[in-house]
Formats: C-alpha cells, structure tokens, sequence
C-alpha cells in the first residue's frame, strides 16, 4: 500500500491550527489555548474523510523573523512539515482580517510549490462571509470560509476539495508496528533520543524544561521491524503542574504509556547517581499499572566521569536497591549525544515486546506452577492451606494467568510473588509485568495437592 497522502496545516499563532485538526480527527487530541504557540512541534494525525485517508501535521504558530529560540525552532519544524506535505492548508483568522504575519507566511508558502488551500477560520455565521473578500490579496488561491470551532461552514467543501484526487482506501489494518512511548522527567533528553533514532531533527531541543509539550508519532524501521515511536511531554508531579496547557500535556503522556506496547523510561544519569527520583519511581509504577513492557535507558551516560569497568554493575546494584520492583526490567546505558550503545534501544524493546506477548503452554505452565507449590507449600491459615488446583494463561499484553483455587482469601500477596518469580525463572518474561488472577472452585472431583 502506497503511503497515505499528507497535509500539514499551518498560519501565525492562535488563529485555531489546533482546533481545526480537533474537529478533522474528531476528538481532542491537539492542544487548544488562548496563549500563542502552545503547539509547539508539528504532530500528525490520521484521519478518514468520505473513506478516503490521509495524514495531517499540526504544526506550531509561524512568526517569520522572530528571534525567540523556541519560536525559531517553531518555524523551522513548519518549513520542515511543508516540505513533507503533500498539501497545505493554511489558515487565517478571519476576525482579525489580513495581517503582516499572515503576508510574510503566505510569501513563504508561495516559494513550496505546493498546492495551498487558503482556510478563513472564526466564520461562523453567513453574515460574516464579507470578511474573507480581503485574503485575496494573500494570492495563494480563493480564501474558503470556515468555523473550526463549531464545524459550520465549509469544512466539509475545503476537505472534498483537498482530497478529491485521493484514492479510496480500505481500513488500515494492524501493521505489526511496535509502539513505543518515550517518557519520564522533564529535561532527561527524550527529545534528543527521539531525534537521534530518527536520524533528523524530529522534535525541539532546547533547556527549557517541559520544551516539548505534545505527544508526537513518527514511523521508522530498524532490522526489518517497524516501530512508531512516540515523544511525550515530561511528566512532572501534580503540584507543580500549575497551568491548565502542562496539565492536559501530561495527562497524554500518561495516555500515550496506556496506548503503547512498550514504553522506554529515561532517566538521567547525572541525577540518577545522587538517587533515583520519587517521580522516576512513579512513572515507573503508571507503566507497569498499565500493564505495558518496559526498558530503562539510563541517558547522559557520557557525562558520568571516572567510568571504570565495573561502573555500569555499580550502577545497576544501585538500581536493583532503590527500585527492587523493577529487576525484571532491561537496563541500558546510553547517549542520545554521542550515540553510545543507541541501538540497544531497538534491540531491547523487540525483545521485551516479545516477552510482552509470550504464551505459555496449558501443560507446560501446570507443570511449573505445581512443582513451585511441592517445592514451597504455602502456610495453613485458620486449619486451612491453599490449593491450586488448575492454571491457564488467559491472555497476553500483559501475560496474565488465572490460578482455579480452593479459596482465593488463602492466596497472599507474598505467595502470589513468589509464584510471579517462578514463573520468570522458567519463562523469563523480562521488561514485561505479569498478572495473577484467583477463581475459587471447588476441589470435588478435582486433584488436590
């Protein structure tokens, strides 16, 4: 299958970029403020219209000539998102009539030869299609009207006509992608692993802490496996999330950990050797709550000085102790900077989304979990002791059993654990959580233990 045309969307801030890519997907996945330049990096959505699909970049507000870094670094990521494009729409803010901003894009855009749909955004009503007659001066083609924010208008006219020359596609179906989230503090260089995997500067870099502030997919394959790779916010504790944009921010990276397969929790090495932080430990819990794979990535490796040969099992003694309920989970040591040991990401994440989706044997695993119960019996509580008398996988993503039990009160928390551990040690299971689950039934006309 050929890849699906795309249109990236672009004009000065807060002229509704957000909202109209809201209203094309269908659900609010942009973020949507009244401060200019909340979207910062350009992010793409798939999208169906009369079942023909195609894919839209948000990207971030342009200000030609503005000398602010982040703002920079806002005009080249739309520069980059024309250059993919196999379309572009851009909008304009129709109460506020033509501006200098909006001739200086519409030069820009001119210079794309591509072809340029002009969209007159905050239309709401017939009687204020009179407001579009001066757009013409843009000379980037007839100015439609639109309403983003209430669906009115000619969004429907503007969609036909962009995809008219599209072709009708049945429904994607699943590609066998591996779907990976990006995640942990703000400022330990996920942006830079993400750019440095993709081999392009896919996402702002910059100190600023909490730079990047949408959840952003990009596609590539490594060793015949593809992966969608997802960059999210940095996810701070609740107390410090002040302003409603940073909320909503970090409320999606939490929604993109539920989405992926496996998520790749960075951490800092520079501030890791001090102690893991509580924040890295909770982040650490969201994903394995959610039941997705994981691989720690120790970032920033090259800045650690004195290295010695045995620095890295210092370092990961140092982890199995304050982060004991992680030691199922890969570590590795690397540098979004210098490249050290990169790959290891792809590597491990296949390995540990393979895990992810192991199924075991009904034979085999009875025959596990019986000889770990002969091997170390569980207590008698009040004249009575546990009995398993049946185990099944029921699924997989996490794999998570169910144990047909005599009473499901009698199955503690420590013999659950241990019963996780002895299934690690014969499946191995690693990066991955696990799920154990009781059914109480009756032990007539079964084998009891």
């Amino acid at each position: 299958m050929n890849r699906k045309p795309i249109i990236a969307v672009v004009g000065r801030p807060n002229v509704g970029k957000s909202t109209f890519v809201n209203r094309l997907v269908g659900k609010r996945q942009s973020i949507v403020d009244d401060l200019p330049g909340v979207t910062r990096d350009r992010i793409y959505f798939d999208v169906e219209w009369q079942h023909k699909q195609f894919t839209v970049i948000d990207t971030g507000g342009i200000v030609p000539g503005d000398e602010d870094e982040i703002m920079l670094s806002i005009y080249d990521q739309a520069k980059i998102a024309c250059e993919e494009a196999d379309k572009i729409i851009f909008l304009v803010d129709g109460i506020d009539g033509v501006t200098p901003v909006d001739e200086d894009i519409a030069n820009i855009l001119r210079q794309s030869d591509k072809p340029i749909f002009l969209a007159v955004n905050k239309v709401d009503s017939h009687n204020q299609i009179t407001m579009i007659s001066d757009f013409y001066s843009l000379a980037v083609g007839e100015p439609i009207a639109i309403s983003a924010l209430h669906g009115s208008g000619g969004v429907g006219d503007l969609l036909d006509e962009i995809t008219k020359d599209f072709e009708q596609e049945e429904t994607v179906q699943e590609d066998g992608s591996i779907k990976l989230a990006i995640v942990g503090r703000p400022n330990a260089g996920k942006s830079s692993i993400v750019n440095a995997l993709l081999g392009e500067k896919r996402v702002i870099v910059s100190d600023v802490s909490g730079t990047t502030r949408d959840s952003i997919d990009s596609r590539l394959t490594y060793n015949e496996q593809e992966f969608v790779i997802v960059d999210t916010a940095g996810i701070r504790k609740k107390a410090k999330v002040d302003y409603g944009v940073e909320k909503f921010a970090v409320d999606r990276a939490i929604r993109s950990i539920r989405e992926c397969d496996v998520a790749l929790l960075v951490i800092d090495a520079t501030e890791a050797v001090n102690g893991i932080s509580d924040q890295d430990k909770k982040i650490a819990s969201i994903i394995t709550e959610a039941g997705k794979g994981m691989v720690i990535a120790i970032n920033k490796w090259d800045l650690i000085e004195d290295k010695k040969s045995n620095t890295i099992n210092k370092f990961e003694k140092k982890l199995e102790n304050e982060i004991p309920f992680l030691s199922y989970v890969p570590k590795i040591y690397i540098s979004a900077v210098t490249h050290q040991r990169l790959n290891q990401v792809f590597t491990r994440v296949t390995e540990v989304q393979a895990e992810h989706s192991k199924r075991v044997s009904t034979g085999l695993l009875n025959k596990v979990i019986n000889e770990a119960y002969a091997l170390n019996p569980p207590q008698t509580i009040r004249n009575k002791r546990l009995k398993i008398m049946y185990s099944t996988q029921a699924s997989t993503e996490p794999p998570t059993f169910i144990l047909f039990v005599n009473g499901e009160s009698l199955l503690k928390d420590h013999y659950k654990r241990y019963m996780e551990n002895k299934l690690r040690e014969a499946f191995g299971f690693f990066g991955t959580p696990i799920r154990i689950a009781v059914r109480e039934r009756s032990e007539k006309g079964r084998g009891a233990k």
